[in-house]
């Protein structure tokens, strides 16, 4: 695999696994775009590990009191929202598990990416400008029910051009959930659910093989983690600031611009 190619391909999976932008999809149409080799599932598998580290590391207090709730015998809030967070992945573990490979198959191209591009960028911009009658403005305060939800509303990101984060903070935001409150739980839920892909891939990689050099998988999970770690520090301090239209817009716009292309 091209160094330079890692390079581009896991800055791009750490910039696009946090903004609302759909990672996958742009996996997708970076090597479609510019006639590169698709890259090996032994990459993928990389850069994803790269931007988990990178949201374990960005979130450390958040982490560090979840993990430290977890396990204590009568949970405190840290603990509780450990527990909610597990709840919220089981629907995307189990769909992906039995489901996961015919999404793949059926929905792996740029025409599904760009339809995905703007249905789910024009749903957040709906999200952002209506739903704001805020309720929760702590992410300790997320109740079992809005959770779940939002864990339920994380398996359409199995389809690609949906964007995990991007659902995940729309369900947060019609959830009545703050901006900031809605993208650090959905942070916070991208951990076990990117281990669990991570750990999927990491079984096909050793089923099928690695067809890519050492350097390149290192390129490419350094690439990702870095630029994941920024994005997940400028995004949060964005949304105190701003809202999420301007980024739904373009999200709508690059799906446009895709079909016609």
């Amino acid at each position: 695999m091209n160094l330079l190619h890692a390079l581009i391909l896991g800055i791009v999976q750490g910039i696009a696994e946090f903004i609302p932008i759909s990672s996958s999809g742009f996996l997708i149409l970076v090597p479609e775009i510019f006639s590169w080799e698709v890259q090996p599932l032994a990459f993928d598998t990389t850069v994803h590990l790269g931007t988990l580290t990178a949201v374990i590391i960005g979130l450390f207090p958040e982490v560090r009191q979840i993990f430290l709730g977890f396990f204590q015998r009568h949970p405190d809030v840290w603990g509780r929202l450990g527990w909610m967070i597990i709840l919220a992945t089981l629907p995307a573990i189990f769909v992906g598990f039995f489901a996961g490979d015919f999404i793949e198959i059926r929905t792996r191209s740029k025409e599904v990416v760009a339809v995905s591009f703007i249905i789910w960028g024009s749903v957040l911009y709906l999200a952002d400008r209506f739903a704001n009658k805020c309720e929760s403005t702590q992410v300790t305060e997320v109740s079992w029910k809005k959770s779940f939800i939002i864990g339920c509303a994380q398996v359409i990101a199995l389809i690609p051009g949906t964007s995990r984060s991007g659902i995940t903070i729309t369900a947060g935001l019609f959830g009545k959930l703050s901006r900031e409150t809605a993208t650090k739980f959905s942070f916070l839920l991208g951990i076990p659910a990117i281990f669990a892909a991570g750990m999927y891939q990491s079984l096909e990689v050793v089923r099928y093989g690695a067809d890519v050099g050492n350097l390149a998988l290192v390129i490419g999970f350094f690439a990702s983690f870095v630029s994941g770690l920024l994005t997940i520090q400028i995004l949060l301090s964005f949304v105190k600031r701003y809202s999420y239209a301007s980024l739904a817009i373009v999200r709508v716009f690059l799906g446009l611009l895709i079909l016609v292309w």
